[in-house]
C-alpha cells in the first residue's frame, strides 16, 4: 500500500537522518454498513539513526504519522510501532 512510503517521506521531512528505515504497513478491514472498510491501519517502523536520542526519535515518528498525508486520507484508525536500532 501507498501508506508506508508516504509515512517514510515524511519521516525524512521532520528532520532526522536515517541510515536505514524499514517501513511496514498492516491494515485491518471489515464490513462497514454493507461494503469492506479499512478499520484500522497499523505502521511498524525499524529506523537506524546514528545519534538520534530515543525521545527524539519518538517525537518525530509521532509526528511523522500526524502528518503523513495518507494518514490523514484514511477515516480510521492509524497505530504506530516505531523501533530505533542500533
Amino acid at each position: 500500500m501507498l501508506h508506508h512510503g508516504a509515512f517514510s517521506l515524511q519521516l525524512q521531512q521532520v528532520g532526522l537522518k536515517a541510515e536505514s528505515l524499514e517501513t511496514v504497513c498492516h491494515d485491518h478491514d471489515d464490513r462497514v454498513d454493507g461494503a469492506v472498510a479499512i478499520t484500522e491501519s497499523k505502521l511498524v517502523l525499524t529506523a537506524k539513526i546514528p545519534g538520534a536520542p530515543e525521545e527524539t526519535f519518538r517525537a518525530a515518528a509521532e509526528a511523522a504519522k500526524e502528518g503523513c498525508p495518507v494518514s490523514k486520507l484514511y477515516n480510521t484508525r492509524i497505530l504506530l510501532e516505531a523501533r530505533l536500532v542500533a
